[in-house]
């Protein structure tokens, strides 16, 4: 059991109000947990197209290798697997990555081997595969899958590209029965309501916990691509 040192200087007002926060923290803890428990609680999805994708090289560096086609049940690498795919807004009206989806792939780009002892993870942009690969190279991204989706319907219809091709930031879980059957279970996206416009997806990225940490808080901040 870590017991708590009292640090010099520390008022009782502020053990007090530490205590208050402490006891906060385990509630918001537990209820996180008790959505997480709903999460996997919910009822088979509905059975989706197997859709295209193209893809680059696995290899950043292997220069001209041929773009193929590979469907969404190829996606998964083994049975009982799930599968989490993030749409990144990158392609058609969005001519510019986004910088806060390059903020949540930055560290995507980092955990991807820890995911994949449990899970199999991609990310899907409506962008052509020679721009995905050019901008995970200048990224460093070398441990991600990236696949190319502007040629099908699966960014429009899971939510994340309206009519004009207007991009939105989405993660979205799959499963796979023993016949082949996709089927999606989950998706999650940064509007949650009309006045919680870029929250819904703020547990997938550190940086703001992090930033959350401090007596500032996150502010107005936003990332960029280049700082």
């Amino acid at each position: 059991m870590v017991r708590h040192t009292r640090l010099a200087g520390e008022s009782e007002g502020y053990l007090a109000a530490r205590e208050e926060l402490r006891l906060a923290e385990i509630a918001l803890m537990r209820h996180r947990e008790e959505v997480a428990a709903l999460r996997r609680a919910l009822p088979a999805g509905p059975v989706v197209d197997d859709y295209a994708f193209l893809e680059g090289p696995g290899d950043l560096d292997a220069g001209d290798t041929p773009v193929r086609e590979v469907a969404l049940s190829e996606l998964f690498s083994g049975p009982e697997r799930p599968l989490i795919v993030y749409h990144f807004m990158y392609g058609k009206s969005q001519a510019d990555p986004c910088p806060m989806c390059t903020l949540w792939i930055d560290g995507y780009n980092g955990i991807a081997h820890h995911v994949a002892r449990n899970a199999d993870f991609v990310i899907a942009a409506a962008a052509d595969p020679p721009t995905l690969r050019k901008y995970a190279r200048d990224r460093g991204w070398r441990r991600l899958r990236l696949l190319s989706c502007g040629d099908s319907t699966f960014k429009y219809d899971l939510g994340s590209e309206d009519e004009d091709g207007e991009q939105d930031s989405t993660v979205s879980v799959f499963t796979r029965e023993g016949d082949g059957t996709v089927r999606h279970t989950y998706s999650a996206h940064p509007r949650m309501a009309d006045d919680i416009k870029e929250r819904g997806i703020d547990l997938l990225a550190p940086v703001w916990h992090l930033l959350d940490l401090t007596p500032r808080g996150r502010g107005d901040w936003y990332p960029t691509t280049d700082y």
